[in-house]
């Protein structure tokens, strides 16, 4: 029984949610809003670091794998497990660990990717929350690479909202769906532990005052049309 289960749960079920994913995602009308940040970055050589909420993720999963290659860390836990083989279905290199167990040996692993020309996927938030509170990861792998956080804003007109630590979304199949770029920035190598912390929470507030924001185009229709109808 436990050997059925074990099968199901990571050599079945991954396939089948990444079908789910890929048809779900092949019906949304998405339309990207600042691209030429993530070009001008990838124009210089530099590796972008996508910073993302975990509530966000849904929508970005497919569209990230155009974007290969790509790294992403994933907790050691054991749905952990289940998410790295979903996403290493979809061609993504899942980097196991969090900051709280296997933190360093991830972050040296995805230094190495970087410079093999990886491109690096975070979820700024997670494994466990709370909702858009920006762990130290995100710092800590920009000052081990080098390379400039890009955050990046998933927002969809139409949405399921379920009921987890983060209230996670998924935009309803023909939703129209807003993928933005925002302004890239830089963490100094080196930071004494107080500017640090301004750091993480200066992102952190940028991030939460970009999602109010795209997620306020919705009520503005005469936005929404010029966007999706250009």
């Amino acid at each position: 029984m436990n050997m059925l289960k074990r099968l199901l749960d990571f050599q079945i079920f991954p396939y089948i949610g990444i079908l789910i994913v890929k048809i779900l995602s092949s019906t949304y009308r998405i339309r990207i809003i600042d691209p030429e940040i993530e070009r001008d970055v990838l124009k210089r050589g530099h590796i972008p670091i996508y910073a993302s909420w975990h509530q966000r993720f849904f929508p970005g999963i497919t569209f990230f794998a155009s974007r290969k290659p790509i790294s992403i860390m994933i907790s050691q836990s054991k749905d952990g497990e289940l998410i790295s083989r979903i996403v290493n279905v979809l061609g993504w290199h899942p980097v196991r660990g969090s900051s709280s167990k296997g933190g360093r040996q991830a972050l040296r692993k995805i230094k190495k990717l970087v410079h093999e020309g990886y491109k690096v996927g975070h979820i700024v938030d997670g494994p466990t929350g709370p909702l858009g509170v920006v762990k130290p990861g995100l710092l800590l792998i920009a000052q081990a690479t080098g390379m400039p956080i890009v955050p990046v804003i998933t927002s969809a007109e139409k949405k399921w909202v379920f009921n987890s630590w983060d209230r996670f979304m998924v935009p309803k199949p023909f939703s129209r769906v807003i993928i933005r770029f925002s302004d890239e920035i830089r963490i100094p190598k080196e930071l004494q532990w107080s500017d640090f912390e301004e750091k993480r929470s200066s992102i952190e507030n940028t991030l939460k005052k970009l999602y109010i924001e795209t997620d306020a185009t919705w009520s503005n229709q005469e936005e929404v049309d010029r966007l999706f109808n250009t």
